[in-house]
């Protein structure tokens, strides 16, 4: 009590007024110490920002390669050639040269 007291002292009027310490005491709470404070929730609000810019990302992604899909199940040219470049398959009597850069 002797704190409080000695506190009291120290602040001016205005701020000695229980509904002005009332509202900043809540004001501190919302801002600071509740488990869904502003601050908080603007962590929150990028992160939701983020994993929708992901998700349009993993979209189109799935979108392209479901194209690819459908062009090695339809076009047997589009299946050799995709045999030939992931896989290093070869027909006979040829050679296959495979050239790496130096940054790989």
């Amino acid at each position: 009590m002797y704190i409080i007291n000695k506190i009291s002292k120290i602040l001016p009027k205005k701020i000695k007024n229980k509904y002005i310490v009332t509202i900043l005491i809540f004001i501190i709470w919302i801002f600071f110490l509740d488990d869904y404070s502003l601050i908080k929730q603007r962590k929150i609000e990028n992160q939701i920002k983020k994993l929708k810019t992901q998700k349009e990302y993993y979209i189109n992604e799935i979108q392209k390669d479901s194209i690819e899909l459908n062009n090695l199940k339809t076009n047997p040219a589009a299946q050799e050639k995709f045999a030939r470049e992931k896989f290093l398959m070869k027909k006979e009597n040829e050679d296959i040269f495979i050239i790496k850069k130096k940054n790989e």
